[in-house]
């Protein structure tokens, strides 16, 4: 194997010197070393959420006013993982409540069709009495009134049960939840929702009683009396 000589050697790194381009900056960066007063990166931590807030806004701010002032070069493109990783868990916790509001809306519905069933089954177990009713002078809008009163303490009975369970069911899912996440009181029924729920489902019973409470109202009184 042939060797080159010491004069060869000088000659040969001499003439790659003189052609070569790279100078001690451009080593620097090519082995990776920044200067710090040119930073292209910079990593923020902030300790909490209201932190990152701040810092989003501020970024907002100084962004708005570079832009204003003509110098979008300066403006500072930045990326919130943490805003990312909570509008994702957002879109799938929306996506699970529009599927749970669904099976509620059908349950609702399958419910006020039996509410109506039941107080139609009640009309024609009670016929007699809608005729000894009108007998003694009741009109039909008090007969109607009669039953319409009924599917209304139904609702109303209903509603305060489904929000008593509601708590009752409460007190073990915050427990489970404070054992599992360290997060406590995370299942709770405000008394704004409950009454509303109330209020809903006496709205339901009512809606559903009502075609019944006028088939009970336009009952012939004889033919109700003749009724066994």
């Amino acid at each position: 194997m042939s060797t080159l000589s010491e004069a060869e050697l000088a000659e040969l790194m001499k003439n790659y010197a003189e052609n070569s381009t790279a100078t001690y900056d451009s080593n620097l960066s090519t082995l990776g070393v920044v200067d710090l007063n040119k930073p292209s990166t910079i990593n923020i931590y902030p300790k909490d959420f209201e932190s990152k807030d701040m810092i989003t806004t501020r970024i907002s701010e100084y962004n708005d006013k570079q832009t204003n002032d003509g110098k979008e070069e300066n403006v500072i493109t930045y990326t919130d993982i943490v805003g990312v990783m909570m509008s994702s868990v957002s879109t799938i916790i929306n996506v699970i409540s529009y599927v749970l509001i669904a099976f509620v809306g059908i349950s609702l519905v399958v419910s006020s069709i039996m509410i109506g069933i039941i107080t139609y089954i009640s009309v024609l177990e009670r016929t007699k009495e809608i005729g000894i009713l009108r007998s003694i002078g009741a009109s039909k809008k008090d007969v109607s009134r009669v039953f319409n009163a009924e599917t209304l303490i139904e609702g109303f009975v209903s509603g305060a049960m489904g929000i008593i369970i509601t708590l009752i069911l409460c007190i073990p899912a915050n427990a489970v939840i404070k054992n599992v996440t360290d997060i406590s009181n995370v299942a709770q029924l405000p008394v704004a929702g409950a009454v509303i729920l109330v209020i809903i489902s006496m709205l339901l019973t009512t809606i559903a009683g009502l075609i019944p409470a006028k088939m009970a109202a336009k009952k012939d009184p004889v033919v109700a009396l003749r009724t066994e």
